[in-house]
Protein backbone atom coordinates (compact mmCIF):
# COMPACT_ATOMS: atom_id res chain seq x y z
CA UNK A 1 0.00 0.00 0.00
CA UNK A 2 1.26 3.32 -0.78
CA UNK A 3 1.77 5.93 1.53
CA UNK A 4 1.82 9.70 0.72
CA UNK A 5 3.21 12.82 2.89
CA UNK A 6 2.49 16.23 2.08
CA UNK A 7 4.56 19.29 2.45
CA UNK A 8 5.27 22.70 1.62
CA UNK A 9 1.92 24.53 2.22
CA UNK A 10 2.13 27.78 4.15
CA UNK A 11 0.44 31.41 3.68
CA UNK A 12 1.14 33.59 0.73
CA UNK A 13 0.41 37.23 -0.50
CA UNK A 14 -1.49 37.33 -3.95
CA UNK A 15 0.74 37.05 -6.17
CA UNK A 16 3.06 34.89 -4.58
CA UNK A 17 4.55 31.00 -5.15
CA UNK A 18 4.48 28.09 -3.73
CA UNK A 19 6.18 24.16 -4.39
CA UNK A 20 4.10 21.44 -2.83
CA UNK A 21 5.91 18.13 -2.46
CA UNK A 22 4.77 14.76 -1.82
CA UNK A 23 6.71 11.79 -1.25
CA UNK A 24 5.42 8.90 -1.96
CA UNK A 25 6.39 5.45 -0.19
CA UNK A 26 5.57 1.69 -0.50
CA UNK A 27 4.92 2.85 -4.41
CA UNK A 28 3.44 -0.60 -6.24
CA UNK A 29 3.49 -1.12 -9.87
CA UNK A 30 -0.05 -0.59 -10.47
CA UNK A 31 -0.27 2.84 -9.90
CA UNK A 32 -0.71 4.95 -12.57
CA UNK A 33 -1.72 7.95 -11.83
CA UNK A 34 -0.45 10.86 -9.11
CA UNK A 35 -1.71 14.25 -8.60
CA UNK A 36 -3.05 17.01 -6.56
CA UNK A 37 -6.37 17.95 -5.17
CA UNK A 38 -7.71 20.49 -3.16
CA UNK A 39 -10.48 21.54 -0.42
CA UNK A 40 -11.70 25.03 0.74
CA UNK A 41 -13.61 25.99 4.03
CA UNK A 42 -17.09 24.56 3.14
CA UNK A 43 -16.61 23.52 -0.62
CA UNK A 44 -16.08 19.84 -2.30
CA UNK A 45 -12.56 18.42 -2.57
CA UNK A 46 -11.56 19.34 -6.50
CA UNK A 47 -8.89 17.84 -8.45
CA UNK A 48 -6.11 20.58 -9.85
CA UNK A 49 -3.66 18.94 -11.92
CA UNK A 50 -2.26 15.46 -12.58
CA UNK A 51 0.16 13.38 -13.96
CA UNK A 52 0.08 10.04 -16.12
CA UNK A 53 3.96 8.09 -14.46
CA UNK A 54 4.25 6.09 -17.04
CA UNK A 55 5.37 9.15 -20.01
CA UNK A 56 4.58 12.25 -17.92
CA UNK A 57 1.35 13.26 -19.84
CA UNK A 58 -0.06 16.06 -17.53
CA UNK A 59 -4.15 17.35 -16.95
CA UNK A 60 -5.02 20.56 -15.24
CA UNK A 61 -7.54 21.78 -13.91
CA UNK A 62 -8.92 24.87 -16.11
CA UNK A 63 -8.79 27.50 -13.22
CA UNK A 64 -5.21 26.72 -12.74
CA UNK A 65 -3.33 26.47 -16.35
CA UNK A 66 -0.80 28.32 -17.04
CA UNK A 67 0.13 29.47 -13.36
CA UNK A 68 0.17 25.76 -11.26
CA UNK A 69 2.99 23.04 -13.04
CA UNK A 70 2.68 19.21 -11.71
CA UNK A 71 6.29 17.37 -12.18
CA UNK A 72 7.68 14.46 -10.67
CA UNK A 73 10.77 13.28 -9.50
CA UNK A 74 11.31 8.92 -9.96
CA UNK A 75 14.87 8.93 -8.89
CA UNK A 76 13.38 10.32 -5.11
CA UNK A 77 9.63 9.09 -5.29
CA UNK A 78 8.30 12.94 -5.36
CA UNK A 79 5.57 14.49 -6.69
CA UNK A 80 6.09 18.35 -7.07
CA UNK A 81 3.02 21.16 -7.52
CA UNK A 82 4.57 24.34 -8.33
CA UNK A 83 1.92 27.06 -7.38
CA UNK A 84 2.81 30.93 -9.03
CA UNK A 85 0.41 34.20 -9.17
CA UNK A 86 -1.60 32.75 -6.26
CA UNK A 87 -4.69 34.22 -5.35
CA UNK A 88 -7.19 33.97 -2.51
CA UNK A 89 -9.60 31.58 -4.59
CA UNK A 90 -6.59 28.98 -3.95
CA UNK A 91 -6.94 29.08 -0.71
CA UNK A 92 -7.38 24.97 0.68
CA UNK A 93 -6.02 21.88 1.99
CA UNK A 94 -3.92 20.48 -0.71
CA UNK A 95 -4.20 16.57 -0.88
CA UNK A 96 -1.90 14.28 -2.95
CA UNK A 97 -3.21 11.09 -4.04
CA UNK A 98 -2.45 7.71 -6.33
CA UNK A 99 -4.21 5.58 -8.58
CA UNK A 100 -4.19 2.49 -9.87
CA UNK A 101 -6.80 3.15 -12.43
CA UNK A 102 -5.00 2.66 -15.59
CA UNK A 103 -6.18 4.40 -18.72
CA UNK A 104 -8.37 7.39 -17.29
CA UNK A 105 -10.47 9.04 -19.86
CA UNK A 106 -10.25 13.09 -19.24
CA UNK A 107 -13.20 13.09 -18.63
CA UNK A 108 -12.91 10.84 -15.35
CA UNK A 109 -9.63 12.55 -14.27
CA UNK A 110 -10.62 14.49 -10.97
CA UNK A 111 -13.71 11.84 -10.36
CA UNK A 112 -12.64 11.43 -6.74
CA UNK A 113 -13.97 7.42 -6.94
CA UNK A 114 -10.93 6.81 -9.12
CA UNK A 115 -8.45 7.62 -6.91
CA UNK A 116 -6.99 5.16 -4.12
CA UNK A 117 -4.67 6.14 -1.67
CA UNK A 118 -4.53 10.05 -0.07
CA UNK A 119 -2.09 11.91 1.90
CA UNK A 120 -3.21 14.11 4.98
CA UNK A 121 -2.92 17.11 2.87
CA UNK A 122 -0.90 20.30 3.49
CA UNK A 123 -2.80 23.59 3.99
CA UNK A 124 -2.29 26.58 1.43
CA UNK A 125 -3.58 30.37 2.52
CA UNK A 126 -3.25 33.23 0.03
CA UNK A 127 -4.26 36.40 1.74
CA UNK A 128 -3.32 40.20 1.91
Amino acid sequence: QAQLVESGGGSVQPGGSLRLSCVVSGYPYSVYYVGWFRQAPGKEREGVAVIYIRDGTTYYTDSVKGRFTISQDNAKNTLYLQMNSLSPVDTGMYYCAASAAGNLPEFEMFDRRKWHVWGLGTQVSVSS
